[in-house]
Formats: C-alpha cells, structure tokens, sequence
C-alpha cells in the first residue's frame, strides 16, 4: 500500500482539548469533521492510548482549536509529540478556558468550538466521538486554516 496516497486527502490541523477534573490536555488531530448542519455536529477522531481521550471519556466534552498558518512548528510538535502525561502542554500559551472550561488556543487559532459528546464508535485503535456544537467563535480573520498539506510543504 502506498501511504502516501493519503496525504492527498485534504484536512486541516486541528488542537482537540478536554479536562479531567482540574486537569486539562490536548493533542493535534488532523480528523475532524462537520457531520450536519442542523443540528450542528462534528465528529473527531482519538486514539484510544491518548490521555486526551481519557479527559473526554471522563467529561464528555472536547474543544476543538482550529490552527491557522501563523501557528509555528512548536505548538505541533508540543502537542502533537509529547504526552501530556509527562508535561503540561498549555503552559506558557495563550489560552483560556470556554463556557464549559475547556482549554482553548487563542494565538494560533482561525476559529473554536465547544462540544458535547452525544455518540461513539470504537474503530480499532480509536474512537469516534460524534458531538453536538455548543458554540462556534471565528477567530483571525486574516489567518487561513493550517492543512496537513501545508504542514508537510512548509514545517516539514
């Protein structure tokens, strides 16, 4: 199989964060999609060994931070290869907790949603959390969303 065949699939990068108790944690995901309209819900997609998906498992919401081009390469490799089990990847960050006290990223972000988890699906190593907006905010009007093509060419 030619794996490289999926990096023609288009999608963005994405920081999903949840909390546990006083605790908070996220990851970068590159899967994240709006399922309807009406109601407004989104599914993303977390691997099950990620301590993210234990926070959203624990509380059953999720934010999810919409990364713009503006985003430099550490914000990736902070929370997209290292574990939030061994550092606290919000520190130092411009951050700042939504309605439902969800660590949002304010700096590096296009657009944020707030969301509560309604279904699940368990696929192999991930789940497939399915949840309903709560609140949607776009943020830089002059930033473009972060793609996973973008990130290869330019960060890579």
């Amino acid at each position: 199989m030619n794996y490289d065949a999926f990096f023609q699939i288009s999608y963005g990068l994405y920081i999903i964060s949840s909390k546990k108790g006083n605790a908070i944690n996220g990851f970068v995901c590159n899967t994240a999609f709006q399922v309807t309209a009406e109601p407004a819900t989104i599914a993303i997609s977390v691997n099950k060994n990620n301590l993210t998906h234990e926070f959203i498992e624990d509380c059953g919401y999720f934010a999810i931070s919409v990364l713009g081009q503006k985003a430099d390469k550490e914000i990736i490799q902070r929370f997209g290869y290292q574990s939030g089990r061994d550092i606290d990847k919000f520190e130092n960050l411009n951050w700042q907790n939504s309605d439902s006290g969800l660590p949002v990223l304010m700096d590096v972000s296009t657009a944020v949603f707030e969301c509560k988890v309604i279904n699940k699906f368990s696929v192999g190593t991930h789940t497939i959390f399915v949840a309903e907006i709560l609140s949607a905010e776009k943020l830089d009007s002059t930033d473009l969303p972060l793609t996973y093509d973008y990130y290869r060419k330019v960060f890579k």
